[in-house]
C-alpha cells in the first residue's frame, strides 16, 4: 500500500499541461504557471532519484524552491504528484516513439534496415528521456508501494499505447506482404523484445551505459531474429 490513501485523479491532459515535460516547446510551457512547472521538474528528479517511497513531500518542496503549501496549492498529495509526472513522461514518450514509428516505418525501403534504424533511434529515448526512464526504474523497483489504480493509468499512457502502435505496424506490414503475422499483439511484443527491451533492460533503462557498437549489435541480431520468425518466404 502507498503512503497515501486519497481518491484516485484523473491524469492532466497532456496537451494543456506539456510544461511539465523538459522537452515541451517553449509558447506551450508558457500556459501553465511557473511554479508548477518547478514543482513537476523537481518531482521528476527527486522520484527518479530517491524512489517514490522514500520521496517526502518537503524534499520536493527544496528541490522546486517552493514551500510545501504551494506543492498543495497544485497537488493534493504526494501520490497525485507522482501521478501527474509520471502520466505526463509516459505520454510523451509514447507519442515520441509513434513519431519514431511513423518516420521509419510508413515508407520501407529496406524492410532489415529500416526496422533496425527504428530500433536504434527508439533505443536513443533512453538517454533523451533519461528523467522519464528514471522514474520507470522507480515504478518497476516499488510496485507494490504503488497503488493498482495509478500503475494501470501509468501502463495504459505508455507501454500499452507504445505497444497498440506496434500492432498496428505489425497488421499494417502483414497487409502489404512484409511480413507474415498470424498475430500482430504478439509479433509487436516480440519486436519490442529482441530490440528496445534487449538493451533497455541490461542497462537498467540507460543508467549503465552500453558502447554504441554493443548497442548496433543487439538491434541487429534481434531485427534478423525476428525476421527469421515473420519474414517472408524468399
Amino acid at each position: 500500500m502507498t503512503e497515501q490513501t486519497a481518491p484516485d485523479a484523473r491524469p492532466a491532459d497532456p496537451a494543456t499541461t506539456p510544461d511539465a515535460i523538459p522537452d515541451a516547446p517553449a509558447a506551450a510551457r508558457r500556459g501553465m504557471p511557473e511554479k508548477r512547472v518547478a514543482i513537476a521538474r523537481a518531482a521528476r528528479t527527486v522520484f527518479g532519484r530517491e524512489g517514490y517511497t522514500r520521496t517526502s513531500v518537503d524534499a520536493i518542496a527544496a528541490e522546486a524552491g517552493v514551500s510545501k503549501r504551494t506543492i498543495y496549492n497544485h497537488f493534493a498529495d504526494k501520490e497525485q504528484l507522482f501521478r501527474s509526472v509520471i502520466l505526463e513522461g509516459a505520454t510523451t514518450v509514447a507519442a515520441t516513439q509513434a513519431k519514431i514509428a511513423d518516420r521509419h516505418l510508413r515508407k520501407i525501403v529496406d524492410l532489415r534496415t529500416d526496422l533496425v534504424d527504428f530500433g536504434l533511434e527508439r533505443v536513443d529515448s533512453l538517454t533523451t528521456f533519461a528523467e522519464h526512464w528514471a522514474l520507470v526504474r522507480t515504478i518497476e523497483a516499488e510496485a507494490l508501494h504503488i497503488r493498482p489504480a495509478v500503475l494501470e493509468a501509468w501502463q495504459d499512457a505508455g507501454p500499452r499505447e507504445t505497444h497498440r502502435v506496434l500492432t498496428h505496424w505489425m497488421a499494417e506490414f502483414a497487409e502489404r506482404g512484409l511480413l507474415v503475422v498470424p498475430d500482430p499483439a504478439e509479433a509487436a511484443r516480440m519486436l519490442n523484445l529482441l530490440t528496445f527491451l534487449a538493451v533497455a533492460q541490461p542497462t537498467f533503462y540507460g543508467a549503465l551505459p552500453m558502447p554504441a557498437e554493443r548497442i548496433a549489435e543487439v538491434v541487429e541480431h534481434g531485427v534478423a531474429a525476428f525476421l527469421a520468425v515473420y519474414g517472408t518466404p524468399g
